[in-house]
């Protein structure tokens, strides 16, 4: 499943760049609300929500390293039609008629460039999404402190004395581990200054994107060194016929009793087989929960709206 959004060339739009960064974003919200919704049923699903952060980062593991290997792209740039490729600057001073510039390297990723993308695709959003709640929740412990320092002494009833000798008993349980209370905050100080100087490069990034002053998006893109660009119907048939042979490769190395050989296929066709459609199937998913959620909460509403009788006639008029 490809979706464009117009452009000629090689080089993406700014809107489909855009597109593909916001869509991690909007999938992991819409899970999270899937999942909530879900957990009124089942209180067991309860846990993957208190780990949201991990239980996402696990999953977006597996689909962008799966991606990244087969399709030289990240989840969502996959869905777009597009792919990375690995971006070189080189003096040209043999061709007279030419500048230096830079020049697109059409082969795949390297092993480094891959592991790179991972980190910065997952690994980094990850550490992000922890300081941004140690930063929450450090700033509500402050402002609960300042709440309470204005109090009155004779406001004082059984919630907040639980609430205090909870917080004694979490002050005596941080004092055993003193070094990772100062790295929590000096984390959460952190935050603010890595968040604006993340969203300043982000913004002048995209900015010189639109106006066509460079070639890279993202500043992560930059670091790895790596153009996003559209993938050509060629390019799509090799990494097809690429992944195909690997497969066979990977069936070839098979070893034991026809059973296990056996046994050991069919386990690696239901992998692939999962792994070539899970990112397709992941956003029809969503996009069939919420179409149902919808149509179920219009039927309600129609069903739980009072019901607008006409106003009565007028009583005749007497003789």
């Amino acid at each position: 499943m490809l979706l464009q959004v117009g452009g000629q060339g090689s080089r993406p739009t700014f809107f489909e760049m855009a597109a593909t960064h916001q869509l991690p974003a909007s999938l992991r919200a819409a899970l999270t609300y899937s999942i909530g919704v879900m957990a009124q049923r089942r209180p067991a699903l309860h846990k993957v929500l208190d780990h949201s952060d991990e239980f996402f980062a696990l999953l977006m593991l597996v689909l962008e390293a799966h991606s990244l290997q087969t399709t030289d792209a990240s989840f969502s740039e996959s869905l777009y039609g597009l792919r990375r490729r690995p971006a070189e600057i080189t003096q040209q001073s043999q061709e007279p008629t030419q500048t230096s510039g830079q020049k697109l390297n059409i082969s795949g990723l390297t092993r480094h460039q891959r592991i790179l993308s991972v980190v910065f695709l997952v690994v980094m959003p990850y550490f992000k999404s922890k300081m941004e709640s140690l930063y929450i929740a450090q700033r509500g412990s402050m402002l609960q402190a300042a709440l309470w320092g204005r109090g009155d002494s004779d406001m004082l009833d059984i919630d907040e004395t639980a609430t205090r000798i909870s917080e004694v008993q979490e002050q005596d349980a941080s004092r055993s581990l003193p070094f990772i209370k100062k790295l929590k905050a000096f984390l959460a100080g952190c935050y603010p200054w890595i968040h604006a100087t993340h969203e300043g490069l982000s913004f002048t990034y995209q900015l010189l994107y639109l106006l066509d002053a460079t070639g890279f998006y993202a500043p992560a893109l930059h670091i790895i060194r790596v153009h996003v660009c559209r993938a050509t119907g060629q390019e799509l048939m090799d990494v097809s016929s690429r992944n195909a042979r690997n497969r066979i490769r990977e069936y070839e190395r098979l070893r034991g009793p026809p059973w296990l050989q056996t046994c050991q296929r069919v386990s690696l066709n239901m992998l692939y087989t999962t792994l070539d459609y899970a990112q397709n199937g992941l956003i029809a998913a969503v996009f069939f929960f919420k179409m149902m959620e919808w149509w179920y909460q219009s039927a309600e509403e129609r069903i739980s709206s009072p019901t607008v009788y006409p106003p009565p006639p007028p009583p005749p008029q007497p003789k």
